[in-house]
């Protein structure tokens, strides 16, 4: 397998094709997006990952990482720094650094920034061709502006309300707990 390139965009490295790279996160692309924290996937638009979705998600607190929502293919997440409040099944549990949260296919789920500073975690998740998601009704994620209003197995209709986001590079690291 050769080595993929990695183009150097405004935003940060980002590959050019497939194959392995290696890349700092600091330098990768990251995507700031609508209400919902930063997020550096490793992947381009171009180039992305058919098999495994792999991400570092930073989320200040009271930011949901997505709606609530359940994948027909498994997750895992470890935070890194920080709290969050992992929503899953109705219920809410605080995370910290080191804890990890196993997401069988079919769990619906979400994480909202807590504590008093941001929380970083490190998520990622199987992907198939035939990979669906249904976004429940969550009173519970609702609370955090998490829910939908009315379920849906459409992202584009779920995630209506929000707009994508944009590219920047890495936010600030001076001083961060993770840095």
């Amino acid at each position: 397998m050769p080595e993929a390139p990695l183009q150097d965009t405004p935003s940060g490295l980002a590959p050019a094709g497939d194959g392995w790279f290696v890349v700092n996160a600091r330098d990768a692309v990251w995507l700031r997006l609508d209400r919902r924290g930063t997020r550096c996937a490793f992947e381009s638009e171009s180039s992305p990952f058919p098999q495994l979705g792999f991400a570092v998600h930073v989320l200040e607190p009271g930011q949901p990482s997505g709606l609530y929502h359940a994948e027909s293919e498994q997750e895992a997440f470890l935070v890194l720094a920080g709290e969050c409040k992992l929503l899953v099944e109705g219920i809410e549990r605080i995370l910290g650094p080191w804890d990890f949260f196993h997401c069988p296919a079919g769990t619906a789920h979400t994480m909202v920034g807590a504590g008093d500073g941001p929380c970083v975690i490190l998520m990622t998740g199987s992907r198939s061709n035939d990979m669906a998601v249904r976004y429940p009704v969550s009173k519970l994620a609702a609370r955090d502006g998490a829910s939908v209003d009315v379920e849906t197995t459409d992202p584009d209709e779920a995630y209506a309300g929000f707009v994508l986001g944009r590219w920047e590079r890495a936010p600030s690291w001076d001083g961060a707990p993770w840095a």
